[in-house]
């Protein structure tokens, strides 16, 4: 089996491979179409603003790549400004418009007294409905965040865990084949490997599905 990390010259991209490393996963960094629709599951990470991000996927030609893995049912992953990047706009880059696999917008962190922007640090989740990202995973479970904006989805089924930090945020969604966390699972210890170990377990089951 074969997890494809796109790679988009987008930051923390070593790490995320990294972990799916250490979990004995065979994976390919790349930006290459055919290597992309030929791997069992798909994974968007990436550290950065939105707005060059969506200009570097539009450049490397892989907005059309991405939807169509998400169109054939490929389990596909954001991670971070990946997550951002999945849905509909963002409030750091007006007018870029952006992959919208799913609904919602990302916002900025709203300043409070005492709140540091950006909110980077360990925070812990709760699930506001079932996700397979998170089983085996206790509620109130930490991960770490590293970021400004946040997002808000539209349709709140989708939410799979979320966390409080000046506003609620939804810190992971899935709806599908189509996966995402705000958070960093690489970074986030064992309770990080254990979602991409997760994502994996539905990635091999798709791949067994397609192959009966």
């Amino acid at each position: 089996m074969m997890i494809a990390i796109i790679d988009y010259d987008a930051g923390n991209i070593k790490s995320v491979e990294k972990a799916f490393l250490s979990l004995g996963e065979e994976v390919v960094l790349t930006r290459d179409a055919e290597e992309i629709l030929a791997a069992d599951g798909v994974v968007l990470p990436g550290v950065g603003a939105f707005g060059e991000a969506m200009e570097k996927l539009h450049s490397y030609g892989l907005v059309d790549v991405i939807r169509k893995c998400v169109e054939k049912g490929y389990p596909f992953l954001g991670i971070c400004l990946g997550l951002q990047l999945m849905f509909e706009s963002s409030e750091e880059s007006p007018g870029v418009e952006g992959l919208h696999l799913l609904d919602g917008k990302i916002l900025r962190i709203p300043d409070a007294p005492g709140l540091k922007i950006p909110h980077i640090g360990w925070n812990d989740l709760s699930y506001p409905n079932k996700g397979r990202l998170f089983e085996g995973i206790s509620e109130n479970s930490y991960v770490y965040f590293v970021h400004s904006y946040y997002l808000e989805a539209a349709d709140p089924k989708i939410v799979v865990a979320a966390a409080e930090y000046g506003t609620c945020i939804h810190a992971s969604v899935e709806k599908d084949n189509v996966f995402a966390c705000q958070f960093h699972p690489e970074k986030s210890s064992e309770t990080g490997l254990k979602i991409l170990q997760n994502f994996v377990n539905v990635t091999k089951e798709v791949a067994e599905q397609k192959n009966a």
